[in-house]
């Protein structure tokens, strides 16, 4: 079996990348940059990073890969003592994925930013809900139950 600290770093970098990627391209979409979006994601716990040109989108880079860690550490070390997100890895993934949206979009990013979250907007709540459960979620779960 490959352990537990291995199979959280994995899964950290392979849902972490498929999700900055995927935020990287929605902030093109909506015409920000992604520095600017990384910076943004720093500014969670550092509010003034966003000034902080690059260093500052290095640092939302870092804090990204940091929430990814945790929530790779969760899904994994639960596993271990859940046979059945195992043996239903796709299925957990799914239910993983949504559990992470409501975390991030519901507490976390209210409680940081209260006058700006939650968005609730269809199609906003429809392109987290498939970047949580298929680009966070699915991968997680999917490296979690590697033997």
């Amino acid at each position: 079996m490959i352990q537990a600290g291995r199979r959280i770093l994995v899964a950290a970098l392979v849902a972490g990348t498929l999700d900055i990627g995927a935020a990287a391209i929605l902030s093109l979409r909506a015409g920000r940059t992604p520095d600017a979006m990384l910076r943004g994601v720093a500014s969670g716990p550092f509010p003034g990073a966003t000034s902080w040109g690059a260093g500052g989108a290095a640092l939302g880079l870092a804090v990204h890969f940091a929430i990814m860690a945790v929530m790779a550490a969760v899904f994994v070390l639960a596993a271990d003592r859940l046979p059945l997100l195992k043996a239903r890895r796709v299925t957990a993934g799914v239910g993983y994925g949504v559990a992470t949206w409501a975390v991030m979009n519901l507490v976390v990013l209210p409680l940081r930013w209260p006058g700006i979250f939650p968005h609730l907007g269809l199609q906003t709540i429809a392109t987290q809900l498939f970047c949580h459960i298929v680009l966070v979620g699915i991968p997680i779960a999917l490296v979690a139950a590697r033997r």
